[in-house]
């Protein structure tokens, strides 16, 4: 008996949320309870499933649609923006896309499928076609009047935007300069003629980059002839940062395929990591080639592999700090190739004062615990080369391989620290076979 009113309640609890703190209970249940909140929210109200949908992340929302009838699916995602919508129909397989398609209103499914041909990692894919577009001739007070009319059916309205009778991008309208204006003042007195637009086919770390230049809350997307096409709003330029930083920082920490959630489960997590950590054991073993061929001075000197993980690790430490930076100022977009040699003199100088004061303060250990100057001179000049050096690789390693084509977030680490680590134990083992005798 209390069950239906206390379901009903819930419901009715969840339509007065924001739909954001709805996805957030969607994405914390099960999956069957997931579905089976998604299809009452559905029946109670179309767009009361939609909205939460469009929160959550596409592959997680695909997945609880794919549950739900054809209809219902079909009445959800018309009910969603289109840029929201095509990010869900893009996780869903083709044979369901040209089926959601083909039960969608006519102009829908070719809005729609009109955004799909657009690389998802491009402007193109980011953008939502609901723009306001004015044609040049309107007066000001003729520009406030439609934009009142076509408010409602505009997912967000933050500029205008004047066209030409081709459609070609004129100018873009501040809604203050609008509203302060004469009535009678045509809208080409007070739109800004010069304004800044993303071709169709620019990456989204390209995106991402303009937002932060210019500050701006919107901006147009205007294909190779320069007609608008549409517009990318800062909250999708939000999501996108957000994507771009975790897939960098998982790649660093040998992730390549991506793991957002610590709850994944194990065999994805095995599949996601191993392949990697198999391919970083060759990198360990080109590592320690440096040290099979010094042995025989090992052999003889075997403190010398008490120092030998301080320094392969200090110089693993170094390059990522250098590296890190790196990578940090190329997704920003504040360092570029042309900035290669700025940045490896940089480098160099800090290498060189870095490197001077830790070599000391090894060699110094090393001469205070064994006694022999020669072992702390071997150690402080090692720590020293090897600091500079380090420094270098992660300046420039990750500038070369974003040269080559390769992912620096990906690749940087294993090169840097594999290099650095084998020239280390060069170095070190080679100098101290050249003064064994005093050892």
């Amino acid at each position: 008996m209390t069950t239906q009113p206390q379901q009903k309640l819930e419901i009715q609890e969840l339509l007065r949320r924001h739909p954001a703190d709805v996805a957030e209970i969607l994405s914390a249940l099960r999956h069957d309870e997931a579905v089976e909140l998604l299809k009452r929210l559905y029946e109670r109200r179309g767009h009361a499933a939609a909205a939460p949908l469009a929160e959550m992340d596409p592959e997680e929302a695909a997945e609880l649609l794919s549950e739900l009838s054809r209809d219902a699916s079909v009445h959800i995602l018309a009910r969603m923006y289109p840029d929201d919508a095509v990010d869900l129909l893009a996780e869903l397989p083709p044979d369901t896309v040209k089926d959601i398609l083909r039960r969608l209103e006519e102009p829908e499914a070719r809005e729609l499928a009109g955004l799909l041909t657009y690389a998802p990692d491009t402007a193109g894919g980011l953008m939502s076609p609901d723009v306001v577009a004015l044609p040049s001739s309107l007066s000001c007070q003729q520009a406030i009047d439609r934009l009142r009319r076509v408010a409602e059916e505009t997912e967000t309205v933050y500029y205008a935007y004047v066209v030409e009778p081709d459609g070609r991008l004129k100018g873009v309208l501040s809604l203050r300069d609008l509203v302060f204006a004469r009535p009678n003042a045509p809208i080409e007195t007070v739109m800004f003629s010069d304004p800044v637009a993303l071709p169709a086919d620019m990456d989204v770390e390209e995106v991402a980059q303009t937002f932060d230049k210019y500050n701006y809350l919107a901006l147009p997307v205007v294909s190779r002839e320069g007609r608008l096409l549409g517009v990318v709003t800062v909250d999708d330029v939000i999501d996108v940062i957000r994507e771009e930083t975790t897939e960098d920082f998982l790649r660093m920490g040998g992730i390549p395929a991506g793991e957002e959630d610590p709850l994944t489960p194990v065999r994805e997590s095995v599949r996601k990591r191993l392949p990697w950590m198999m391919a970083n054991i060759l990198f360990c073993l080109v590592a320690v080639i440096g040290i099979a061929v010094f042995e025989r001075t090992i052999e003889q000197v075997a403190f010398l592999a008490v120092l030998m993980p301080i320094i392969a690790d200090m110089a693993g430490n170094v390059g990522s700090q250098s590296m890190s930076v790196t990578i940090r100022g190329m997704a920003t977009g504040h360092f570029t190739w042309a900035d290669r040699w700025k940045a490896v003199r940089k480098e160099f100088v800090v290498g060189v004062i870095n490197g001077l004061v830790l070599g000391v303060q090894l060699g110094l250990i090393s001469y205070l615990w064994r006694g022999n100057v020669y072992l702390g001179g071997i150690a402080m000049l090692t720590m020293w080369m090897t600091t500079i050096i380090s420094y270098l690789l992660g300046s420039s390693i990750p500038t070369a391989l974003k040269r080559m084509g390769l992912d620096p977030a990906m690749m940087s680490g294993a090169v840097v620290t594999t290099v650095a680590d084998l020239l280390a134990f060069f170095f070190f083992l080679g100098m101290a076979t050249a003064f064994l005798p005093y050892l």
